[in-house]
């Protein structure tokens, strides 16, 4: 579907963002990924994908907070996924500021550069998050926003600049809304990298809330709800759920992982892995029928799939996690 597209991802050296990178390449784009600067000269998971895709790859670095910066990485390119942000909730909690200026100001930034150069598409990434916990399931793109964390408040702020830009610039632009994606690559800031590495390296498995719920996605289909929507011009100014259509606790996730692995294990709640009561996000359960019927759009990967794909991923990475820690 992108062969001979030029395509700029930003936020590409991160977990979704390497996958799309990946399949992109795969069908023939031709891609410049935007990664944020660092003093090691690390490019993040860009560097696990196979060799082959990497020398496919023009890796340019910045900050989406610099808009001279944005907007090299954005001449010269057609299409623009935009994924690149700050997402650690307990990130956000400490440190609002920084998380605000790279989410919002950072999406201002590729919105401009987007409309002053004229790119023929746009695909801004948003969050579940954005919704809050449930006020009815499953939940659509009409459910209210409900900022209950810092990062989904700035969230909301980055959805709303891509709204406003559709609105009164006409920018050619779709937000996709992810549900919960998980797969290999994924940081222990997310909860199953953290239930798997502890259930197979520790005595017991130590997390926060276990009866919130959420609707888990592989990262590969996840991947796959960007490319439909930078293909179907339906999908212009439209703000599109990419979910499973299913729900599960963090206890009964928990209870599946262990069971794949095959070790019983205790769980334990620990205080400091509970989120304020007010911001914590019970229950995160999608409606997906505008992307099947408006991007052709389904989730082919089931959990116990993803899960156990995830599993062997983190098996034979273990160089990349350290089980006894608890990552903000």
């Amino acid at each position: 579907m992108m062969r001979g597209k030029h395509a700029l991802v930003t936020g590409a050296a991160g977990f979704i963002g390497s996958h799309l990178v990946h399949q992109l390449v795969l069908e023939g784009a031709k891609v410049r990924a935007f990664i944020r600067y660092n003093s090691s000269n690390s490019r993040g998971f860009i560097d696990t994908l196979p060799t082959n895709i990497q020398k496919e790859i023009e890796v340019i670095k910045g900050d989406l907070r610099d808009p001279h910066a944005v907007y090299r990485a954005v001449k010269g390119n057609d299409t623009i996924f935009h994924l690149g942000a700050l997402i650690a909730i307990p990130y956000s909690y400490l440190h609002p500021n920084d998380v605000v200026q790279t989410n919002v100001l950072g999406t201002l930034h590729v919105a401009q550069a987007a409309l002053e150069l004229g790119t023929s598409r746009l695909v801004h990434t948003s969050t579940s998050e954005v919704y809050g916990s449930a006020r009815y399931v499953p939940m659509d793109e009409t459910h209210p926003l409900q900022g209950q964390s810092p990062y989904s408040a700035s969230k909301i702020g980055a959805d709303k600049i891509i709204e406003s830009f559709c609105c009164s610039y006409a920018l050619p632009a779709v937000t996709v809304r992810p549900f919960n994606s998980y797969g290999p690559r994924q940081s222990m800031r997310a909860v199953i990298p953290t239930i798997i590495n502890q259930a197979l390296h520790q005595s017991e498995i130590v997390l926060g809330n276990l009866t919130s719920s959420r609707d888990l996605t592989f990262v590969e289909d996840t991947a796959r709800a960007f490319v439909c929507a930078a293909v179907h011009d339906e999908a212009i100014g439209q703000v599109i759920n990419a979910g499973s259509g299913t729900e599960i606790s963090v206890g009964e996730l928990a209870d599946k992982v262990k069971q794949i692995i095959g070790r019983e294990l205790p769980v334990r709640v620990a205080d400091e892995r509970v989120r304020p009561e007010k911001s914590e996000v019970d229950r995160l359960f999608s409606d997906s029928s505008k992307a099947a019927s408006l991007i052709g759009w389904k989730p082919t990967v089931t959990l116990e799939q993803g899960l156990a794909r995830t599993i062997d991923w983190i098996k034979s990475h273990p160089e990349l996690y350290r089980p006894d820690e608890y990552v903000v």
